[in-house]
C-alpha cells in the first residue's frame, strides 16, 4: 500500500504527514509514505487545495487534515 501526501510543505501537510504515520501505526500494518511536494504532480492528480492524502494513486482527501482515525477509516475500505 502507497499513501500519498499531496502538499509544498507547509504546517498542514506536515500534520496529515504525521496523522497518516500515526494511522498506520495504529493499524500495524506494512504502507509507504510518500510526501509529494511538486506543485506539477499535485496538479496531475486533479488536486488544487492542499493538502490532500491518496491512497494506491486515488486521492480521497482534498482541502484538509485529516485526523489518523480518518485516515484509518479509509485504510480500512
Amino acid at each position: 500500500m502507497k499513501i500519498e501526501i499531496l502538499g509544498t510543505g507547509c504546517p498542514k501537510c506536515k500534520k496529515l504527514y504525521e496523522n497518516a504515520q500515526a494511522a498506520i501505526k495504529e493499524l500495524n500494518i506494512q504502507a509507504e509514505v510518500v510526501k509529494i511536494e511538486d506543485i506539477n504532480k499535485i496538479t496531475g492528480y486533479g488536486v488544487f487545495t492542499t493538502p490532500a492524502l491518496a491512497i494506491d494513486g486515488k486521492v480521497k482527501i482534498v482541502g484538509k487534515v485529516a485526523s489518523a482515525d480518518d485516515i484509518k477509516k479509509l485504510l480500512g475500505e
